[in-house]
């Protein structure tokens, strides 16, 4: 059992409300003052949030996740509608849905094919020197010799 305490006074309940106060509106800082090492075998630590990656990893993971919505939106919708009909022919709706995924995906690759392949001129400067090696594999274990 505790004992009761004495009452505080007015004064130092009014200081202990006003640093109360105080320190339920300020803002809570976490600050790690241990010094960091100059050099040394510290383990790397994992960091929270997503890894660091490059510009067009973060660009296509956005793309993947937002073409993912509508395709379970859409296959969402597909299926209430033939679960309500209840007589829906399946041939006919995989020549429905999958016709313009097939129109999409013919468009996207002859646009990829369509791109002309950028010209390269290679400039090299200094003596040539030719070479001839001749090799010659033989045995059961394939030893290849070598010889210039």
């Amino acid at each position: 059992m505790t004992e009761p305490t004495a009452p505080m006074s007015e004064e130092v309940a009014e200081k202990e409300a006003a640093r109360l106060i105080h320190d339920a509106y300020q803002p809570a800082h976490y600050r790690d003052d241990s010094p960091l090492p100059q050099y040394g075998t510290t383990p790397p630590v994992p960091q929270p949030g997503r890894p660091p990656m490059s510009a067009k990893a973060v660009d296509d993971t956005a793309r993947m996740i937002g073409a993912s919505v509508v395709i379970a939106t859409t296959g969402g919708a597909t299926t209430a509608v033939l679960w309500a009909s209840g007589y829906a022919n399946p041939a006919v709706v995989a020549c429905v849905f999958g016709a313009p995924t097939v129109l999409v995906l013919a468009i996207s690759r002859l646009l990829r094919s369509a791109k002309p392949e950028p010209e390269v001129h290679q400039h090299f400067h200094g003596p040539v020197t030719n070479q001839t090696t001749h090799s010659r594999t033989n045995g059961v274990w394939a030893r290849t010799n070598n010889q210039k």
